[in-house]
């Protein structure tokens, strides 16, 4: 099994050409953010990735985590990981300063979070819900909440949960039926909630759970959902975890993949009720609990990422080690490792571009968070979060692990009958990578999120916009000498032509025909993203162009990054004008079948 080793030159190159993180570094609150300085904070974090995480994750696979008498155990070496990565202080990188953060950029602990999910997508899990109730606490928690449970939260000391859906619910979660019955100064939490990621483990001396649960007489559907913090221990006076609430794990889940994550069934309640302190208002946990949510589909479209570079370095090294066939025109007979055949240099191609172009888009719209974050104008904080981190939180989230699956399928087939058999570990990646387009919301339901809230709400604007930056990329690109960038210049043209034809169509339709709209929404998240991924491989080209000319010791990397780019304009880029005619004629052909013709 071929080792994990952090792309920190891709990385770096992304962060600074798309990001922007040299002029992120100097918006307020984040002078620490030095290029050179986040050149060691990736070599570091590289290191504990490679060294520390990437070996037991293929061991996390074998073993899995144990649930015995309400006990879970995760496979030996996970506990000792985790606190060497919580004594290293990487839990910490993009929080508050004020209670124990080192607020960083969050494109930053993006790039650091996609070597975690790289070298061991089960382990990042713990950490990425903890990231989700700090952001979450951050946003509504009381001055108490925040005081007793952020510092232990950032430190990684205590971890983190999302409690929304149960048994009944799947991902309505309008329908769940978790009681909270007031009792002084907090509630009694009554309910059982399924799909609860590390909500039991061996990692940290307490858990806090972020519940939804109804109060007595609360409206039916979200309207009437509240947000409760429930710890696994309650809080002693010194800070210290006191006596056990009134919750369990019930069982663990049985999965495809990420066998070392426990996915726990958690029971509240079974002796009178689990002491849980609302956050914020009644009837207000939806919203609240989209803080998190939107959080996490960052993260894992960062997984899809993270999991798709790690499959193709196994592919990569796979296909220069296995001699197999001899070279097309070659007469000698001789045998050639497998990378010397064309359809195999397309396929690692495919995943190499595929990989770099979601990185990209990734770091644009984590940027686009920070800047939000960072800009004292209210005006230019509402148009980087309308145009650049709403509009792409669910492309970045539905077509990130959509890339993870192709990508990680693509690693088998290379791999060949290898790939299939779970020796080599090919098949893992796969196997771990499929829940992305499915948890946090299905990769469907992020489609139509993107074509109701954030484009049709807006008017198209948002989605017009980011066209309008594509056609403004091209013409940066026809400012560069030669015709070697014709194709890419022709293709993000007509991207844009499409997503703004397919935006104006779906602006047209939705008010009096709202399901042919939904029909098209995966087509469009998916062109979306095409044009996207094209977009941010078109500005690392123009950076590539200019470096060259003046290039040290780099000219292969930038010469790759341009031949990657020209590669994903002619085999990849073309699918965003496809994805426009799925999105508004298919539309209509998708709702055509009666239900008895299925």
């Amino acid at each position: 099994m071929a080792d994990y080793r952090a792309p920190i030159e891709d990385m770096r190159f992304t962060l600074r050409e798309v990001a922007g993180l040299e002029e992120l570094s100097r918006l307020p609150g984040f002078s620490e953010a030095d290029p050179d300085l986040i050149d060691q904070v990736l070599e570091e974090a590289g290191r504990l990735a490679g060294e520390v995480l990437a070996p037991l994750n293929h061991v996390g696979d074998r073993t899995g985590a144990i649930f015995e008498n309400g006990v879970v155990r995760t496979p030996q070496g996970f506990s000792e990981a985790y606190h060497a990565y919580v004594d290293a202080g990487w839990n910490t990188l993009p929080f508050d300063p004020d209670y124990g953060g080192q607020g960083l950029p969050w494109v930053v602990a993006g790039a650091v979070q996609e070597m975690w999910n790289s070298a061991n997508m089960a382990f990042a899990l713990c950490p990425l819900l903890t990231q989700g109730a700090v952001e979450l606490l951050s946003a509504h928690g009381s001055p108490t909440q925040k005081e007793v449970y952020l510092p232990k939260l950032i430190s990684g000391e205590w971890t983190g949960t999302m409690n929304l859906t149960e048994p009944q619910a799947g991902s309505d979660v309008g329908a769940v039926k978790t009681r909270a019955t007031p009792n002084g100064d907090h509630y009694l939490i009554q309910g059982q909630k399924i799909y609860i990621t590390y909500g039991e483990h061996d990692f940290a001396d307490n858990i806090v759970h972020m519940v939804l649960a109804r109060t007595p007489g609360a409206p039916e559907g979200t309207r009437g959902i509240s947000l409760f913090l429930v710890p696994k221990y309650m809080v002693n006076e010194d800070g210290s975890p006191g006596p056990k609430n009134d919750l369990r794990c019930v069982s663990i889940e049985h999965k495809l993949g990420i066998h070392a994550s426990p996915t726990c069934v958690m029971a509240f309640g079974d002796s009178g009720g689990a002491i849980g302190y609302l956050v914020g208002e009644e009837n207000q946990g939806m919203r609240q609990m989209f803080t998190m949510m939107n959080n996490a589909r960052l993260t894992v479209g960062i997984q899809g990422i993270g999991v798709a570079e790690r499959a193709y370095q196994q592919a990569r090294a796979f296909a220069f080690d296995r001699v197999q066939s001899r070279d097309l025109g070659d007469q000698t007979g001789k045998s050639v490792p497998i990378v010397k055949h064309p359809d195999v240099r397309r396929m690692l191609l495919t995943m190499k571009a595929l990989t770099e172009a979601a990185r990209g888009l990734a770091y644009h719209t984590l940027a686009g968070l920070d800047r939000a974050n960072a800009v004292t104008d209210e005006r230019s904080r509402q148009q980087q979060l309308i145009d650049v981190v709403e509009l792409l939180t669910p492309v970045v989230k539905g077509w990130s692990t959509d890339i993870g699956v192709e990508v990680a399928s693509l690693g088998v087939q290379i791999h060949g009958g290898m790939g299939f058999v779970e020796e080599t570990g090919a098949a893992q990646h796969y196997r771990d990578v499929r829940i992305a387009p499915i948890y946090e919301g299905t990769n469907g339901i992020q489609a139509l999120d993107l074509v109701n809230r954030k484009v049709v709400r807006h008017r198209g604007f948002p989605a017009r916009s980011f066209a309008a930056s594509v056609r403004q990329e091209v013409e940066t690109l026809s400012k560069l000498p030669g015709e070697r960038f014709a194709g890419l210049r022709r293709e993000l043209t007509a991207g844009a032509e499409a997503l703004e034809q397919a935006t104006d169509w779906l602006c047209g339709v939705w008010a009096n025909n709202p399901h042919l709209a939904a029909a098209g929404a995966t087509p469009y998240l998916k062109l979306l993203g095409t044009l996207g991924g094209g977009w941010a491989l078109a500005r690392q080209t123009v950076a590539a162009a200019r470096q060259l000319e003046g290039a040290n010791g780099h000219t292969a990397y930038l010469e790759g990054k341009i031949r990657t780019a020209r590669f994903y304009a002619d085999n990849i880029l073309p699918q965003a004008s496809a994805a426009a005619v799925a999105a508004t004629r298919g539309a209509e052909t998708t709702l055509e079948l009666e239900d008895a013709q299925f």
